[in-house]
């Protein structure tokens, strides 16, 4: 085999390589990527089947329960037009509360239930996830138009 032979397959072997390492690194990103919904989205079904995502905005008033002696806690977060009943069973983040910003990671059920494995709160009085606030901003004005339509 001459040089010029030897130097191609050489070329071409490395390249062979990195495209394969390149496939193997999107494929990891692909699966690791989780997307943001707003409660809006979610009751559109905007979100993908049978993958995990994020849901965030404000845990609705009075919609908390709690099962007696065991973590398992039903809440519903909601961006003032629409509302997701989400399911979490562990420990929540001492800042969860109703009323306050979260946003839950997880997969919505075939019966609508937002099945979370992890529940992130708000760290203090001024922050909101941006999705979160940006959806609640626009979700305002069309509440506030059903309501008037309402009346």
């Amino acid at each position: 085999m001459s040089k010029r032979t030897r130097r191609l397959w050489l070329a071409l072997g490395g390249m062979a390589s990195l495209g394969v390492a390149s496939a193997l690194v999107l494929n990891a990103f692909q699966s690791n990527l989780v997307f943001f919904f707003t409660p809006t989205q979610v009751s559109n079904n905007e979100v993908p089947a049978g993958r995990t995502f994020r849901v965030g905005g404000m845990v609705e008033a009075g919609s908390v329960q709690r099962t007696p002696g065991a973590l398992t806690v039903r809440f519903a977060v909601t961006d003032t037009a629409h509302t997701v009943p989400v399911a979490y069973e562990g420990i929540l983040p001492d800042l969860f509360s109703e009323g306050k910003g979260v946003v839950a990671q997880g997969r919505l059920d075939g019966d609508g239930l937002f099945r979370a494995e992890e529940v992130l709160a708000k760290h203090d009085e001024n922050y909101m996830p941006p999705e979160a606030q940006h959806a609640i901003d626009q979700a305002a004005p069309k509440a506030a138009s059903q309501e008037t339509l309402a009346r």
